[in-house]
């Protein structure tokens, strides 16, 4: 993987700009790059740790996911080229209204698809939120996979404790290993901000949604729906 590496950083020298950076954190840093022949715009992540999420996203062809372009690993060092989504970020949207039923129950099951393409490749995401949602014309996009992870069976709880307070289901905490179920509790949040403007232990949305969010949000991952392709059917 060290030759990929060199590669792809050498290819990023002679054949990119940067435009900004978009996040600069202890773990790692977000740039973004337009190519120079072409001019379209990508994300270029370089960051140090593992790079399995991003391997198995190498693979994955979604509409309502960024595309992986590219990844390269050296002595954990990982670069990871993505696509650049142009759009409205769902927060931002928000921040002064809500969305009608309808609008939210789009928006969630666009959500249900880029999380059963996750799970079928056995990655969480762990950080689902309106930060997280790029809507690029009548797609919603979930982004920013930093704190996503695999799967593993034989584990009893999450190697790294990650996660958004608020939406992060309980046990991304500490109290067990996270599942597809964990994605379910952040999106069954993020529905109710969608329809109220606020977090359902403030007020949860009425009606036949607020029953779907309501179990959704359940604290035992037992109660909650067992797969997004549950959860989407419902929707």
């Amino acid at each position: 993987m060290s030759g990929d590496y060199e590669f792809l950083e050498n290819s990023l020298g002679t054949q990119f700009e940067t435009v900004k950076l978009l996040k600069n954190t202890p773990r790692g840093s977000v740039l973004q790059l337009r190519h120079i022949r072409s001019g379209k715009f990508f994300l270029l992540r370089r960051f140090h740790g593992s790079g399995e999420v991003y391997r198995k996203l190498l693979h994955i062809r979604c509409v309502n996911l960024p595309q992986i372009m590219e990844i390269a690993e050296k002595d954990e060092n990982v670069l990871v080229l993505e696509e650049y989504i142009v759009g409205d970020r769902l927060d931002s949207l928000l921040e002064n209204s809500v969305l009608s039923e309808a609008q939210t129950r789009k928006i969630a099951r666009q959500l249900c698809g880029a999380l059963y393409a996750l799970h079928s490749h056995g990655v969480v995401h762990r950080d689902v939120k309106p930060d997280n949602v790029i809507l690029r014309g009548s797609e919603a996009v979930l982004i920013d996979l930093d704190v996503s992870r695999l799967y593993k069976p034989e584990s009893s709880t999450d190697t790294i404790v990650l996660g958004t307070l608020g939406y992060a289901a309980p046990e991304q905490f500490g109290i067990s290993q996270t599942d597809g179920r964990a994605d379910i509790y952040s999106l069954g949040v993020t529905m109710n901000i969608m329809l109220t403007g606020k977090h359902p232990s403030l007020e949860l949305a009425g009606g036949r949604m607020g029953r779907i969010i309501r179990r959704c949000i359940e604290t035992s991952p037992k109660s909650r729906y067992k797969s997004v392709q549950d959860l989407c059917e419902v929707l």
